[in-house]
């Protein structure tokens, strides 16, 4: 488990807004791969979709299932459990069983390091 903070964002009085987290480095997801891990209490996916780097929730919406165990496709990535797929540009589930969406975060690549924003 990584807890590398890089960066965090702030308001004028110092509440934290959001904080950007290491998830991994790109050798630990190459293209077509996913990667799943955790961070203090978010459960976050990184995936690697024709070199594209796309982060999402970790735990599919529909079942307590873990989508790192799942296949990545075009469409997406699949749920290894009921086979829904999630968009991984909105988060959007492409078929039932899954309704509710995945929610997707900000990514950052820093010297070949990859970043969520959470």
């Amino acid at each position: 488990m990584m807890k590398t903070l890089k960066w965090k964002n702030t308001t004028s009085i110092g509440d934290i807004l959001s904080e950007w987290i290491k998830a991994c480095t790109l050798e630990q997801v190459k293209e077509g791969q996913l990667f799943g891990f955790i961070h203090e209490d978010k459960k976050l996916l990184i995936a690697n979709l024709k070199g594209k780097i796309h982060a999402t929730d970790l735990i599919c919406t529909h079942a307590d299932a873990d989508l790192s165990t799942g296949f990545l496709s075009e469409e997406g990535v699949r749920c290894p459990l009921h086979l829904s797929v999630f968009n991984l540009v909105n988060g959007e589930p492409q078929n039932l069983p899954a309704e509710t969406p995945l929610k997707i975060y900000n990514v950052k690549i820093d010297a070949d390091e990859i970043y969520v924003e959470i």
